[in-house]
């Protein structure tokens, strides 16, 4: 579907840690059924997984570098590229600057965006996001005025696109009354607490802006990941900026704290 990449059978379910064959575990452990994570079971050296969840890419590709892609890096640049759609020239705000975030960033520079503010209550996370377009910074913390407010003062009225990253329903309410009325577009990527509630006024609807949210960026992971591997390929977009830690399975814990410690 030209639409979506919300396939029913597909789509990306944390819930199902099944095959969709016959409805049971291809892993176990003493007899006790290990289960599928995202229908895909990364973290194991051998894997079975449905056709589906398979995608075809360049057979010259280091796996060890664009295997990022199957997930954070991919659904950032397409929240940027394929949703939020910035023109040539316009400013974007991002929210978080994890590696969603960044890809984020990367994504309407590459898109032709002027400004690129990042906002991140972690100051420290700044100056590496220069490298993937970045231009200017706003942490909340330093200011007194909430930070839909603060982006309005610095853009003339509001960024022409957002971007969330974070998950945090406060911030999506931000990212979505940072924008421009009239045109002003605002995609969450962040996945929210399940019993989370994003609350705004209905003006900032009637004022003529938009909130969009999206899935993986809205990839369809088996036709347009060899894309975006392509684009690896032919240097538009580096990978290798996004990877700080390359450490063994042996090391996979080591591997999460890191993570866990920003």
């Amino acid at each position: 579907s030209a639409e979506s990449n919300m396939c029913d059978l597909l789509r990306i379910n944390t819930d199902r840690g099944v095959m969709i064959g016959d409805g049971k575990s291809r892993f176990s452990i003493g007899g006790k059924p290990i289960y599928h994570f995202v229908g895909t079971s990364t973290f194991s050296e051998y894997t079975v997984m449905h056709v589906g969840c398979v995608a075809k890419i360049n057979p010259e590709a280091p796996l060890d570098k664009v295997c990022v892609l199957s997930c954070g890096i991919s659904t950032g640049l397409g929240a940027s590229i394929n949703v939020a759609k910035p023109p040539k020239g316009s400013t974007v705000a991002i929210f978080g600057l994890g590696a969603v975030g960044l890809a984020a960033a990367e994504g309407a520079r590459i898109a032709g965006a002027s400004r690129i503010i990042g906002v991140d209550l972690n100051a420290s996370r700044f100056e590496e996001a220069r490298k993937f377009g970045c231009t200017e910074f706003v942490n909340p913390k330093d200011h007194t005025k909430p930070v839909q407010q603060v982006l309005a003062d610095m853009t003339n009225g509001g960024v022409d696109r957002s971007v969330e990253c974070t998950g945090n329903v406060n911030a999506m309410i931000q990212a979505f009354e940072c924008v421009h009325d009239g045109w002003g577009v605002a995609v969450l990527v962040g996945v929210p607490h399940k019993d989370a509630e994003f609350k705004t006024h209905p003006m900032n609807f009637l004022n003529e802006r938009t909130l969009k949210g999206t899935f993986f960026g809205n990839f369809k992971p088996r036709t347009d990941l060899p894309n975006v591997v392509e684009m690896y390929m032919k240097k538009e977009l580096e990978v290798e900026k996004f990877i700080t830690h390359s450490v063994p399975f042996s090391e996979i814990n080591k591997a999460s704290d890191l993570m866990a410690k920003g």
